[in-house]
């Protein structure tokens, strides 16, 4: 076994080292808005320009080089690909069942403004997935639902992921959090207060910032009472788990009560205008019964309700060291490079070697979740049989392959970027800025996110670095880790794993650089608003 140090100044300038270390992101950005090229050749080239990067600038061993891009692509397909695949067929199935067509008259029926619409589904049911599935889940659901409310297809996308900035933070039972919090020594409950202290703001503007995309000041105007009902239930729950309960309910709570508080209040109002986009206009949706409404939701009841169980400590105890289902769990030690990658301080308190495994979790994933409330769907649906539903399992696979393969490439550069050091370097460049650091920080999981795709991932990556840093600046830990997960949030908006994701869901393959485009600037100007806010925190001694 041979060892290699994580080197992050290889050109004895750490400004210089930083800038080699961003050239793949800032060629990323590039090959999207300026040269226009689709997903699936801008990830595989950024591949390719992060290993020279890695290789031949910070020395990497090639050998070590290829096993990280390797373990990329894995993940990539398992358990992200894998999310997406299942997903996808639970929609298709809903379709096939006819379950859809009333879900579709259902919202229908309680409005068929279609901004009002957007603040049901694109916000408040995307939250809802975020809080408790993640993984691009809610994207892929929440933007299909709303093309088949008449959006279309790439504004539907776009903005479900602005949408997702409001939620991002606690997506998965609030996984985000509660690693941030162990990487910085704090309980979850400790991190989940002092981003009450940030995102509360955030997430009360994003409605509206919705509504204005979709209809400039005059739709914000003609829907104002039910958005300040929206915003203000949302955004009230949302702050009082997170001060409360922590993170892992932030998301479900606020998600549910303000859907319901919106679909109550509109019982008694409806603005005088009715918004349809130019080319759509509304049809009657035909009547249905309760029973049928509840039926056709049938499909997210049950996916709630098994990624319930399998969010259960009892539940992820059965795949822990001398539980039932251990033997489930497949690990595979990835060669040239498990241990045998040592990053140091101030990355880590200590020299420390990287674990580089594959997991092939086949009961405890989340797409199994997700492939069991698939099997129970179509086993209480009358039309539709076995032989159906794996027909439409092809047809999402036939579909899927090129956005996954993107995820693939993707994951490959994220993978790599932090094995050779690659966003270390970014991140202790940015550590140099001082006591302007607080303005700063959230700029780096805004750069953690964009690499890996994961709120989980960045903390994971940058939160030792966050803490240290504030240690040595004199600022709150717990305000540089929020700031962290705030900013990186952010991030998931334009994220080459979430584009990919929202491109293929709505069918627009190819289409990733004018999805960028679409969100890129509500990205910045929402992380510009953190960094603000987080500066402003530092010098109140928060």
């Amino acid at each position: 076994m041979k060892m290699w140090q994580q080197i992050y100044d290889p050109f004895g300038n750490l400004f210089i080292s930083a800038f080699a270390a961003i050239l793949p992101i800032l060629f990323f950005l590039l090959a999207l808005t300026v040269l226009k090229m689709k997903g699936i050749i801008a990830s595989f080239l950024t591949l390719a320009v992060s290993f020279i990067v890695a290789v031949f600038f910070f020395h990497m061993p090639a050998a070590k080089a290829v096993s990280a891009v390797l373990l990329g692509i894995a993940n990539g397909l398992w358990p992200i690909g894998y999310i997406v695949l299942m997903a996808v067929w639970l929609y298709k199935i809903s379709v096939k069942t006819g379950k859809f067509k009333v879900i579709r008259a259902s919202i229908a029926g309680i409005s068929s403004d279609q901004r009002l619409q957007l603040l049901l589904i694109g916000f408040s049911f995307n939250a809802f997935l975020e809080g408790a599935a993640g993984f691009g889940v809610p994207i892929a659901i929440s933007a299909v639902l709303l093309v088949e409310l008449g959006f279309k297809p790439l504004k539907a996308a776009s903005l479900c992921l602005i949408a997702n900035a409001a939620s991002g933070a606690f997506g998965a039972i609030g996984i985000p959090v509660i690693t941030g919090a162990q990487m910085g020594g704090l309980t979850p409950v400790e991190l989940s207060r002092t981003l009450a202290l940030m995102l509360p703001v955030i997430a009360f503007f994003v409605p509206f910032l919705l509504v204005f995309i979709l209809d400039g000041f005059k739709g914000i105007r003609e829907t104002l009472p039910a958005l300040l009902v929206l915003s203000g239930s949302y955004t009230a729950v949302q702050t009082l788990t997170m001060i409360s309960l922590g993170p892992e309910l932030a998301d479900i709570l606020a998600a549910l009560i303000s859907m319901g508080a919106l679909a109550l209040f509109l019982k008694k109002w409806q603005p005088r205008h009715i918004y349809r986009e130019t080319g759509n206009e509304h049809v009657p949706a035909e009547k249905y019964r309760a029973a049928d409404i509840m039926n056709a939701w049938s499909p997210f009841y049950i996916l709630t309700a098994v990624i319930a169980v399998w969010s259960l400590p009892g539940f992820k105890g059965l795949f822990q060291e001398g539980g039932f289902l251990k033997q489930t769990t497949i690990l595979f030690n990835m060669p040239f490079l498990h241990r045998e990658v040592l990053k140091t301080p101030p990355i880590s308190p200590e020299q420390a070697p990287l674990d580089a495994v594959m997991k092939l979790d086949f009961i405890s994933a989340t797409g199994t979740a997700i492939l069991i409330a698939v099997i129970i769907t179509i086993v209480m649906s009358r039309n539709i049989s076995f032989r159906g539903g794996l027909s439409s399992l092809k047809e999402t696979v036939k579909e899927l392959w090129l956005p996954v393969l993107t995820i693939c490439f993707v994951m490959g550069f994220a993978n790599l970027a932090n094995y050779a050091g690659l966003s270390s370097t970014i991140g202790l460049a940015l550590a140099k800025a001082g006591d302007i650091f607080p303005f700063v920080s959230p700029v780096l999981g805004w750069i953690g996110v964009f690499i890996t795709g994961s709120v989980v991932s960045n903390n994971a990556l940058f939160g030792h670095l966050q803490a240290v840093t504030g240690a040595q600046i004199g600022t709150s830990s717990a305000l540089l880790l929020a700031a962290n997960t705030a900013g990186g949030v952010m991030a998931k908006l334009i994220s080459p794993q979430s584009i990919a994701i929202a491109t293929a869901a709505v069918k627009e393959t190819g289409q990733e650089s004018k999805l960028f485009s679409q969100t890129v600037k509500y990205s910045l100007v929402l992380l510009f608003i953190i960094c603000i806010w987080t500066f402003a925190l530092s010098k109140l001694g928060i």
